[in-house]
């Protein structure tokens, strides 16, 4: 496995593409799975998206406090539910933390790391990262999310409570 380098605002213009669907998930997928997995770890993140290390496929990679890792392929939110005020970062955008709202609850549909559709239904910091990382699938950032500027704010690195996604 390899630590990827993570691409950042504003040099890196994937972040800004929608990846595109993974047709096989062959032995490529599943490096690029166990390499995304180590980076997200080494980071300090709880989840990662294939663009955030320059690959425009629709692939995302979490891992919850306390959890194993896992996988997702051509994710889908196919229900979203509620609304949570969150403090948010990202490994793409270091240094800073933004104030939003994204839905208590989401549902999400996909393939797990060996094809096999798979269905979520999270809340709290999950369904919050779960909506992160798809977002990054469609080039759109938690930044693009905040009411005004005023609710960007530059911070020191993660606390408990907020994490980068």
């Amino acid at each position: 496995m390899a630590v990827l380098r993570i691409c950042r605002l504003p040099q890196d213009r994937v972040l800004r593409q929608k990846a595109r669907k993974v047709r096989v998930i062959d032995a490529s997928i599943a490096r690029l799975i166990d390499n995304m997995i180590e980076t997200m770890q080494q980071a300090g993140g709880v989840g990662l998206a294939a663009p955030q290390v320059g690959v425009s496929l629709r692939v995302i990679v979490l891992q919850m406090p306390g959890e194993e890792p896992f996988a997702l392929v051509n994710p889908q939110i196919v229900q979203r539910t509620g609304e949570q005020d969150v403090t948010e970062g990202c490994l793409s955008v270091p240094g800073y933390w933004g104030q939003l709202k994204r839905p208590a609850g989401v549902v999400v549909k996909a393939l797990d790391r060996s094809g096999k559709p798979t269905r979520i239904k999270a809340d709290g910091l999950l369904a919050e990262a779960l909506e992160h990382e798809i977002d990054h699938l469609n080039g759109t950032l938690y930044i693009d999310h905040l009411e005004s500027p005023e609710k960007l704010h530059e911070a020191g690195p993660p606390t408990p409570g907020r994490q980068a996604i």
